[in-house]
C-alpha cells in the first residue's frame, strides 16, 4: 500500500492488509494528531487498510479518530471524539461541532442575530470552519482576511479565502455578508517577512500583534460589532500553558473567551474554544472546505508549537487533559487574575488606536520596521533605546515583550502558530 504524508511531503510503500492503527504505528504517528484518508473517505484507528490502497496522512497537530457507532444515530462512525468517550457518522459530527458552537456562543453571550460579526479568516481550516458554521446558524457574518506577503504562502491562503467566499455567495447575501481584504505592505508599509528581518527578534510575535492591530481598526472603520477568530481547544490550552510556566499574570487575566468592547476596541470572541484541532479539521474535510495544509514557512522554532506536542503527550495518555485545563481554568481559576487586566488606557498618539503609553505597541514596532522615529515633545521622542516621557517602553523594551509573549496559536493562513 502507499501511504501519503503531509508537511513534509512524501510517500511510502508499507504493508497493507491490517489496521490504520497498526499502520500508524509503524511510521510512530499518534493517531490522535492525524486524520486517515482514503479516496474522500476519512478512515477509523479500526478500519483495515488493503495491499493496492493508497491512503493520505493529514497532520492537524491533535486530534484522533476511531472505531464505535454513532453515539446519537448508531450508524458507522467516521470521527471519534475521545475526551467524550464518543464518535459519530458524519450527520451527527457536524451536528455536534454545530451544537459546541452555538453553545459557546450562548454561555458567553458573545453576539446576537442582529450584530455584525467580523471573522479573521485566513485560508486554514479553524477560521474557514468558524466562518461556515456561523453562515449556517443564520448570522452576519463576513470575513477579513489580511495578506500577510509571505510569498507564495500567502497567495496560496487568499486564494483559498476568495474560493470559500464565491462558493458561499448565495448564504453571504442573505445575511449581507463580504469578504472584505486588507493587505499589509500595501495599507502599512511593511510585510512580515520584512518585519522578520528589521524588527523584533520574533517575527510571529509581531504578525501577531499586526493582526490584533488590523483586526480592530478594520472592525472599527467598517462597523462591526465582534470580531471572532477560530482559536481553537488546542490553540488556547498550549497559550495557557506557556504563559503558566512563565507566569505572565497579565496575559492569563486577558485569556477568556470575549474580550469586551472597550473605548476604541470592539468585542472580540472566540466561539470554536471549546473544540479540538482535530476536530475543526474533520468538520472542514467532511464539509468539503479546501483549506490551506501545508505550515507557515516562518514558523520554524515557535515555542507555542513546544507547548502543544506537551499538551499532546498529556492528552494521548489521559484524553479530556486539555478541556480539563482550559475549560477548568474558565470555570475556576479566571477570576482569580481579573485584577492583572486593570490598565488605563489612552489613544495612541500617531494613530489613535488604544494603548498604555504615548504610542501603541504597533506604531512602535512598525517605526522600528520602517527605521522611523515616533513623537517629539513633550519630553523625549522613544528613539532606540529611549522611554518616551510618557512612560512608554524603549524600543528594546518592546522588542523583549513581544518576543516573550506566547501568543494564541493559529497562524494567519495556516492557523498553526504566528510566523
Amino acid at each position: 500500500m502507499k501511504v501519503r504524508l503531509r508537511n513534509p511531503d512524501r510517500e511510502v510503500e508499507l504493508r497493507g492488509g491490517r489496521k490504520v492503527r497498526d499502520v500508524l504505528a509503524e511510521l510512530g504517528i499518534d493517531p490522535d494528531t492525524v486524520l486517515v484518508i482514503r479516496e474522500r473517505e476519512l478512515l477509523t484507528r479500526e478500519d483495515r487498510v488493503g495491499e493496492e490502497d493508497v491512503v493520505e496522512v493529514r497532520p492537524v497537530i491533535s486530534g484522533g479518530s476511531g472505531p464505535m457507532r454513532c453515539r446519537r444515530c448508531r450508524r458507522p462512525a467516521v470521527v471519534e471524539v475521545r475526551r467524550h468517550n464518543a464518535a459519530f457518522c458524519r450527520d451527527c459530527f457536524l451536528h455536534h461541532v454545530r451544537e459546541q458552537v452555538r453553545r459557546a456562543i450562548d454561555a458567553y453571550d458573545m453576539f446576537g442575530r442582529e450584530d455584525r460579526v467580523l471573522v479573521a479568516v485566513s485560508g486554514g481550516k479553524d477560521s474557514l470552519a468558524l466562518w461556515d458554521i456561523l453562515l449556517d446558524l443564520g448570522y452576519r457574518a463576513s470575513g477579513l482576511y489580511l495578506g500577510l506577503g509571505i510569498g507564495d504562502y500567502s497567495r496560496r491562503s487568499a486564494e483559498v479565502v476568495r474560493r470559500f467566499a464565491e462558493e458561499r455567495r448565495g448564504a453571504l447575501e442573505a445575511v449581507g455578508g463580504e469578504l472584505v481584504e486588507v493587505d499589509l505592505a500595501r495599507e502599512y508599509g511593511f510585510d512580515i517577512p520584512t518585519a522578520g528581518r528589521r524588527g523584533s527578534r520574533s517575527t510571529c510575535a509581531v504578525c501577531g500583534l499586526s493582526k490584533r492591530y488590523v483586526f480592530n481598526r478594520a472592525a472599527l472603520e467598517r462597523g462591526y460589532d465582534v470580531v471572532a477568530t477560530g482559536h481553537n481547544l488546542d490553540d488556547e490550552a498550549a497559550t495557557l500553558l506557556g504563559n503558566t510556566l512563565r507566569w505572565q499574570t497579565g496575559y492569563i487575566a486577558r485569556q477568556a473567551p470575549v474580550l469586551p468592547a472597550r473605548e476604541g476596541m470592539v468585542k472580540k470572541v472566540k466561539p470554536l474554544h471549546r473544540l479540538s484541532e482535530r476536530e475543526t479539521a474533520a468538520y472542514s474535510f467532511l464539509r468539503g472546505i479546501d483549506y490551506v495544509v501545508e505550515e507557515c514557512p516562518l514558523v520554524a522554532g515557535n515555542t507555542q508549537l513546544r507547548y502543544k506536542e506537551a499538551m499532546n503527550r498529556l492528552e494521548a495518555a489521559s484524553p479530556g487533559t486539555k478541556a480539563q485545563f482550559f475549560l477548568g481554568f474558565l470555570e475556576r481559576g479566571a477570576a482569580l487574575f481579573r485584577a492583572e487586566d486593570d490598565a488605563e488606557l489612552r489613544p495612541c498618539e500617531a494613530c489613535g488606536q488604544p494603548t498604555t503609553g504615548r504610542f501603541c505597541a504597533f506604531c512602535r514596532a512598525r517605526a522600528q520596521i520602517l527605521g522611523e522615529r515616533l513623537g517629539g515633545p513633550p519630553g523625549r521622542d522613544g528613539g532606540p533605546g529611549e522611554p518616551d516621557d510618557a512612560g512608554g517602553p524603549s524600543d528594546r523594551e518592546l522588542a523583549r515583550e513581544l518576543s516573550e509573549e506566547v501568543l494564541p496559536a493559529e497562524i494567519y493562513a495556516a492557523e498553526r502558530a504566528s510566523p
